[in-house]
């Protein structure tokens, strides 16, 4: 549905699966990490590496107290201000570049997540080939109808919206002239658990507003992502991260190198195994045909003696009658001397 390609990657139709790797907070304030994270994900194999443009002053006030401040007892940010985390988060807009560039140089799509209008106007100025709104951002009508009117692909995560919400994103998107639009299913809790992922609302949502339907994804492992491609997901976003020892305001919840490869081979197997509806024998299945049982004589007889259970016996391999068969042999006087081992036909009767 919608297939569109970005960079010359097609995403959607009979493509394989689209992998981003959120870098977000991960590279702990260091370009060089940054960098080392591109590389990671490259050898990983994913598609895309997506940031986050903001800073701590076009996200919040710089306040600490009060509805500014994180209390909730559950929180991998309890007791920071929100401009603190966002401060430590950002991802400083003179690394956006040079990140950019190292993706291209070793082939992912670099993209990111702008979280006000400056950030677009920015990301325009870097030539950015598509955009990503967040979860907490999806209602944010300005904002859609900023990025809307680049004309550029928009990936739009769902956490926290209701229908009616999304309908309205969806609309406003596409009034602004966005074209070419991915839902992404979300759960806006950090980890977020398998139980409260809710996947059935892929195909839900794929024919509610006729757009490509993929998961941004913040449960651990690769499990809910893998099932998610089988109800029709055709993007996949998972935070990354070089090592979860490392720290970070993203770690507890990201992928490291060898579960984000694991997660580009074993969404592609997925992807592959949907196939068609299909019975019968494949053509790769025509040899193991001769493993089927059928009927075999199991004891020398002489014309004339009658098959029993005893000397008819249902085995591998294949080549002799049916099964459905053995009970109207049994019973039956055989025409000629036969050897144990002699696949049953029915001139033998």
């Amino acid at each position: 549905m919608n297939e569109f390609i970005i960079e010359n990657t097609l995403i959607g139709g009979k493509h394989k699966p689209f992998i981003i790797a959120e870098m977000s907070g991960n590279h702990n304030k260091s370009l060089e990490r940054a960098l080392s994270i591109v590389e990671a994900a490259a050898k990983a194999g994913v598609h895309a590496l997506k940031l986050q443009t903001y800073t701590p002053d076009t996200m919040t006030l710089d306040l600490s107290a009060g509805d500014f401040h994180i209390d909730q007892s559950n929180s991998l940010w309890k007791g920071q201000s929100l401009h603190t985390l966002y401060q430590q988060a950002y991802t400083p807009w003179d690394w956006h570049e040079p990140i950019f560039n190292h993706c291209r140089k070793l082939g992912i799509i670099p993209f990111s997540t702008p979280f006000d209008e400056t950030a677009v106007d920015f990301l325009e100025s870097l030539n950015v080939p598509l955009y990503k709104i967040s979860s907490f951002e999806n209602t944010d009508l300005p904002l859609i109808r900023k990025v809307a009117a680049t004309g550029k692909p928009m990936i739009i995560s769902t956490g926290m919206a209701s229908i009616a919400e999304l309908d309205e994103t969806v609309r406003t998107a596409r009034k602004a002239g966005a074209k070419d639009i991915i839902l992404l299913k979300c759960t806006s809790t950090y980890p977020a658990s398998a139980e409260n992922t809710n996947i059935l609302t892929i195909p839900h949502m794929r024919d509610l507003f006729k757009c490509q339907i993929g998961l941004s994804d913040h449960t651990r492992g690769v499990g809910t992502a893998i099932a998610s491609i089988a109800l029709g997901a055709t993007v996949i976003e998972k935070h990354f991260t070089l090592s979860r020892e490392d720290g970070g305001v993203d770690a507890a919840f990201s992928m490291e190198p060898d579960e984000m490869e694991s997660l580009v081979i074993e969404s592609e197997r997925a992807w592959l195994s949907l196939g068609r509806i299909q019975y019968g024998p494949l053509k790769e299945e025509a040899p193991s045909l001769q493993f089927r049982r059928s009927l075999y004589v199991s004891q020398d007889m002489k014309a004339g003696d009658v098959f029993t259970k005893n000397n008819l016996r249902i085995v591998r391999p294949g080549y002799g009658l049916e099964p459905k068969y053995y009970d109207v042999f049994l019973g039956k006087r055989v025409k000629i001397d036969v050897k144990k081992g002699t696949k049953a036909n029915w001139d033998l009767i």
